[in-house]
């Protein structure tokens, strides 16, 4: 499948056996919204909700940190996927955490394939197309989830990264927040960014109407924030979520050999053995 599918496509696909839609709506720690609540108050028609952010290694004492094969395998089936399904991820969330819910579908190697709703509920919602209401529980499907190997990086790699240079990092989070003039929404957590990583702020790759930008415009934010494309990348954010824009962005330019910090800086602004830069890249 491709990574963006258009809100006209997914109108014309309603109903078909053979798609499943999940709300992968997700907020930031201290906003006042309840994801779950939204999606059983209206979503699009046919769709489950992932619950993103319980989606993850519960033993891990790290947050979101990435869910066992297991438990991924059993979230999918409870959301109605199964091996021959077409999955499309949509948000209704100013993180635009689709991305995250899409990447981990396609990590895992869930289903035929899985699409971004390119402008997601928003943009769906403000062309005049149908919702439904309530909770949702659809039948089991018999998905089955397998992480990939060499898609994720861990602390370890950054750190011999900081040193090495092999492949350039790029930081997802606002530009206050990579420099360290703004706190982290975390307490206790250090502010600042990976030494040597460069910054594109996540919501930069949306347009107006929630949609993605492409093309030409697409690769000059990239250009602009100084990514060498010529090396392999790393996303990283905050906690892995808006690191994904950011690699379904590289893909959509047809870059492929990206890959995706999953503890970010959630994890290494924790740990006060981490080298740590402030200002601008």
């Amino acid at each position: 499948m491709d990574i963006l599918a258009s809100t006209e496509w997914l109108a014309g696909e309603l109903g078909k056996d053979d798609l499943r839609i999940v709300d992968a709506s997700l907020f930031l720690p201290g906003v006042p919204r309840d994801p779950r609540a939204e999606f059983e108050q209206a979503h699009i028609p046919g769709a489950a909700f992932l619950d993103l952010p319980t989606l993850a290694d519960l033993d891990d004492p790290r947050a979101g940190m990435l869910p066992t094969d297991a438990f991924m395998t059993e979230r999918c089936r409870a959301l109605g996927i199964s091996t021959d399904n077409r999955i499309i991820v949509y948000d209704n969330s100013p993180t635009h955490s689709a991305a995250r819910g899409w990447w981990m579908m396609r990590l895992y190697g869930v289903g035929k394939g899985a699409a971004i709703l390119d402008g997601g509920l928003p943009k769906w919602v403000a062309e005049g197309r149908p919702t439904e209401s309530g909770a949702v529980t659809p039948p089991p499907g018999n998905a089955v989830a397998r992480r990939a190997t060499g898609q994720v990086r861990t602390m370890d790699d950054l750190i011999a990264n900081v040193d090495s240079r092999a492949e350039a990092v790029i930081d997802a989070r606002g530009a206050a927040r990579f420099t360290g003039e703004e706190k982290e929404p975390r307490p206790g957590m250090a502010s600042g960014h990976i030494p040597g990583s460069r910054n594109l702020p996540s919501s930069a790759l949306f347009n107006a109407d929630n949609s993605m930008k492409t093309g030409e415009e697409l690769r000059q934010l990239f250009a602009q924030a100084g990514l060498d494309f010529d090396r392999p990348v790393i996303t990283t954010c905050g906690s892995g979520v808006t690191a994904a824009i950011l690699l379904a962005g590289l893909e959509l330019l047809g870059k492929k050999d990206v890959t995706l910090y999953d503890g970010s800086w959630s994890e290494w602004g924790l740990d006060p053995a981490t080298p740590k830069a402030t200002g601008a890249a």
